[in-house]
């Protein structure tokens, strides 16, 4: 296509925008089937403290993506960088879980192996929110022709998380 018919401006953002956002998705997808093989492994566990973030997060992405993608097929900038501001929420409620998951890991060693599983797939859910909001970033450069001149809204602090260990009390 690209040879033959020497698409142009809109034409050729079309087409490389629908090929990136293919990467993204594929990427989407495979971050959704980590997190189906970290919940078939939380089966095995005994069930503990219900982490409702999780749910929340993942339908708050899920929604992130529907927006993203509707943007996307009514070519609508604004849909698009409303989509991608809402990262930043997602960003807060990963840093949220991270913090209540360490906790019960800290109270309980019990914990450690349910907690790790849903602590990956609260990781996954934030970026799958991550490549949805490359989606969006493609999606404004489609329909505008310009990059978002705003700096991409990020707050994942986990990586300079330390914990200490607990204290013996004798």
């Amino acid at each position: 296509m690209l040879a033959l018919r020497q698409p142009m401006a809109q034409d050729l953002r079309q087409i490389i925008a629908a090929l990136k956002i293919s990467s993204d998705i594929e990427r989407i997808g495979d971050y959704s089937a980590n997190v189906a093989k970290r919940a078939i492994a939380l089966t095995q566990s005994p069930p503990m403290r219900p982490v409702g973030g999780i749910a929340r997060m993942g339908r708050l992405v899920q929604q992130i993506i529907k927006d993203t993608l509707d943007a996307f097929s009514d070519n609508d900038a604004a849909k698009a960088i409303a989509a991608w501001k809402r990262d930043q929420e997602v960003d807060d409620m990963y840093n949220s879980l991270f913090r209540e998951l360490l906790t019960y890991m800290m109270e309980d060693p019990r914990n450690i192996g349910p907690s790790t599983h849903l602590m990956f797939i609260a990781k996954n859910i934030e970026r799958i929110g991550d490549h949805a909001t490359n989606v969006a970033e493609i999606i404004h450069y489609l329909v505008r022709g310009e990059d978002i001149v705003e700096a991409r809204p990020k707050s994942d602090k986990t990586s300079f998380t330390v914990v200490n260990a607990p204290e013996d009390k004798e």
